[in-house]
């Protein structure tokens, strides 16, 4: 009896942040780290070249990117169950046909399905389900959420390497796309649901979700704003620098403290991920987001340097649990800052063409750092570029919107 008293009174809401963390879980596990696995396998199965292979990685990060505006709007008509289960469907349908290709152009195809998968399950996504639940507190929610994401990459990454050792890739990406909807579908038909009346977080005062009046939602307005483009800039930048890098990490690390260590350099970095966003979870509803951003590219900066000066594997060991702390912080704040700055009406299509502009641009990341390293014949002016690129950004994103009328 007293259990089942106290299991009503928990906050529906956060029986959605449990939801939202295992949807960051799948489609960050298979939408963004599992094509780095896809590349190697479907590599070695059919011996296309890596080009041909990784311009279809490209298409899917930029079809993703196109689609989001698309499913946030979906999400406003439908509600999140549908579009989060159709989405979970074409992801494992996506994952499942990288098993059936005979040419690389059908691996295109694969990965627009995928496309449709990623939309409706990354950062966008996870904001828009989380945002009608949360006000006061919707930074700790959304961190707890968005650590899916780094968990994604603890254990689905490995698993799916393991299962191509042990079955081989075709059927790995079977079992890894049918255990994804076994496990994730039941959990999102009985969680996700429209909020209730009488059901809600409490106001945090000073921030656009108090019900600042809205015109209707445009997105040349919106992009010509001071607010979205010192919001979506420094984001930009920040996650150009940081996908290069964490792409580039084990080749950065390797010739220095052997593979074997820069894998656990890796993990170290994922591991310092889930630490910071937690951690910053904890205080960020209390403290001004821009400045909290820019602390967060201060600390990735501090890591930077410490891995171009280090002169020993603990001192790169060190760099990477700095520049982890802030890994994934910089896909939470941007949703954030919106939510103080932005209507609460405007809130899920804003946040949605930070993220679609972030993706598109942070697709050339790994390019263009490893052009700078086959320019320069290291990888120092790489990391040289990435620290201009997050200096870049936290001055950026200090700059304040003059405040209405």
């Amino acid at each position: 009896m007293g259990s089942r008293t106290m299991a009503s009174r928990v906050y529906h809401g956060w029986r959605v942040v449990v939801c939202a963390f295992f949807i960051a879980f799948f489609g960050w596990g298979l939408g963004f780290y599992g094509p780095g696995i896809y590349l190697v396998a479907l590599q070695a199965r059919y011996g296309w070249s890596i080009a041909a292979i990784s311009s279809a990685i490209t298409v899917y990060f930029v079809v993703g990117a196109a689609l989001v505006m698309v499913v946030t709007a979906a999400f406003e008509r439908f509600g999140p169950r549908p579009v989060v289960v159709g989405g979970s469907l074409a992801m494992a349908a996506g994952v499942a046909a990288l098993s059936l290709p005979t040419a690389p152009w059908q691996v295109h195809l694969a990965f627009v399905a995928m496309a449709l998968g990623w939309a409706s399950m990354s950062g966008a996504a996870v904001n828009t389900i989380i945002a009608p639940w949360f006000d006061a507190r919707r930074g700790l929610a959304v961190s707890l959420a968005l650590n899916g994401a780094s968990c994604g990459g603890i254990v689905l990454a490995p698993l799916l390497v393991g299962l191509i050792d042990r079955v081989g890739f075709a059927a790995a990406v079977r079992i890894v796309a049918v255990g994804m909807l076994v496990l994730l579908l039941p959990l999102v038909v009985a969680v996700l649901r429209p909020r209730r009346a009488g059901e809600h977080d409490r106001p945090r005062p000073g921030t656009a979700a108090d019900g600042a009046p809205a015109g209707p939602w445009r997105a040349a307005t919106i992009v010509r704003s001071c607010s979205f483009l010192t919001i979506s800039i420094p984001f930009a930048l920040g996650l150009v620098a940081q996908v290069g890098f964490l792409t580039h990490q084990v080749a950065f690390l390797a010739p220095r403290i052997g593979v074997a260590g820069a894998g656990w350099a890796v993990s170290l970095t994922t591991a310092a991920a889930v630490v910071g966003r937690v951690g910053t979870g904890f205080f960020i509803d209390r403290i001004d987001r821009r400045t909290g951003a820019a602390a967060n590219f201060a600390v990735q900066i501090a890591g930077m340097l410490m891995l171009l000066q280090a002169g020993s594997p603990a001192m790169l060991h060190a760099g990477c649990v700095l520049f982890g702390l802030g890994v994934g912080n910089l896909i939470t704040f941007p949703a954030l800052i919106v939510q103080q700055e932005f209507p609460k009406a405007h809130f899920a299509r804003t946040v949605a063409l930070v993220v679609a502009v972030n993706q598109v641009t942070f697709a050339f990341g790994p390019g263009l750092l490893g052009i700078i390293r086959e320019t320069t014949g290291s990888y120092s002016w790489a990391l040289v570029v990435c620290i201009a690129m997050q200096l870049a950004g936290a001055a950026v994103v200090l700059v304040r919107p003059r405040p209405a009328g």
